[in-house]
């Protein structure tokens, strides 16, 4: 518990220290490609996602990075638990914002961070409100930026994945990106299965998979694009340690 107070209090010191850079980034130029933006702000964003990897006592390996393609894209990835954003924010070069709930908003520097990076906010008992994710989703991504979500909607904490849901295939087939299936594992050994009680020293293994591209799914049935790419996801966690 001790630990776990530690690694909280660093996280609301080390944002502190970050209010300068984020102000500087807030006052970057909004003509700026937007490729060309989000790797100005991208750094901070790795750079302080890492620090909280090393914080929590766990280290990241990735690998398949070269099949990410250049653009935006939209990366859709199994949901383990909390440490999978800060896993992927830290240790991807593709820079990135991804669906969080709504909650979120009200956390102070960190919302701050968010908007930067061009996240989406969902209110999950709000149909309305999902529905405008969504087009808010696929205008980000016809703007140039790439988004990341857990189709799943929720964390299996290391367990059978639930099924994916089709918000990000329909955000992907609207803006004509490329799909990019990430499969991540044990990042629930960290702190979910732990009863988010404590952190636990683990390794997270990080696999980028091949993209499926706007040609193989933009006329495609959405459920089936969701369901095969659930499947690749599964597929390379099974021969994953």
């Amino acid at each position: 518990m001790i630990r776990l107070a530690v690694f909280f209090i660093y996280l609301f010191i080390s944002l502190t220290a970050l209010i300068p850079v984020m102000v500087r980034n807030k006052q970057l130029d909004t003509s700026l490609p937007a490729e060309e933006r989000d790797r100005k702000v991208h750094p901070a964003v790795k750079k302080w996602n890492r620090s909280v990897i090393k914080m929590a006592g766990a280290n990241v390996h990735v690998s398949g990075e070269e099949h990410v393609p250049q653009g935006p894209v939209m990366l859709v990835s199994n949901h383990e638990g909390d440490f999978d954003v800060p896993a992927m924010l830290g240790y991807l070069d593709k820079p990135f914002g991804f669906v969080a709930k709504t909650e979120m908003k009200k956390i102070p520097l960190l919302s701050t961070w968010m908007e930067l990076i061009h996240c989406l906010f969902i209110n999950r008992n709000d149909r309305r409100d999902a529905i405008k994710m969504l087009r808010d989703g696929a205008l980000i991504l016809e703007k140039g930026h790439s988004l990341f979500i857990f189709p799943e909607g929720t964390r299996n904490k290391g367990g059978e994945l639930k099924p994916f849901k089709t918000g990000a295939f329909r955000m992907a087939k609207d803006a004509a990106v490329p799909i990019v299936p990430v499969a991540i594992k044990g990042s629930a050994d960290v702190f979910e299965k732990n009863g988010r009680k404590k952190l636990t020293p683990a390794r997270i293994h990080v696999v980028v998979l091949p993209p499926v591209m706007p040609d193989q799914h933009v006329q495609a049935d959405l459920k089936q694009t969701a369901a095969s790419v659930q499947q690749t996801i599964e597929s390379q966690l099974a021969k994953m340690p």
